[in-house]
């Protein structure tokens, strides 16, 4: 069964490949040789999903979400100080992601299917939305260990 993924309003429901690459800041422990694992810095998600048939009207919400024309940065810009793109996929919830590659195909094999490639990168608006971030995190992975 292929469990989709929603990013933003945006449900994927082919998703072909999600890939979460965490970035953890190492610190050495002092007067020994050992070094320790201490705070998280970086995340990023990297998404490729089929959008076949109707789904393919789904091109321009995702783009809007990448704010790839001006006019769209102009409106929703100001918003995006607030909160970044929220992805919900069965690995966890993720608050405060901000698409930075957008990438359609395709081809002559699949004609009523376009490929999209995403990626996603997490830019921290507050430490609340961290927080909750990290506790959606907790939840969903306690939850669907058992499915």
């Amino acid at each position: 069964m292929n469990v989709p993924v929603l990013i933003g309003a945006v449900p994927l429901l082919t998703v072909t490949s999600f890939v979460l690459e965490e970035g953890y800041k190492i610190t050495s422990i002092a007067s020994s040789n050992f070094s320790q694992m201490t705070a998280p810095t970086s995340k990023s998600i990297k998404v490729e999903a089929l959008l076949i048939k109707e789904s393919r009207a789904l091109r321009p919400l995702l783009e809007t979400m990448a704010l790839t024309s001006r006019y769209m940065a102009s409106t929703a810009g100001p918003l995006m100080k607030f909160n970044g793109l929220p992805v919900v996929a069965k690995n966890g919830v993720h608050l405060d992601m901000q698409i930075t590659s957008l990438v359609f195909t395709q081809d002559n094999t699949m004609r009523d299917t376009l490929k999209v490639s995403i990626s996603l990168v997490n830019v921290t608006r507050s430490q609340l939305s961290a927080i909750l971030g990290g506790a959606l995190d907790l939840a969903v992975g306690v939850g669907t260990s058992f499915i």
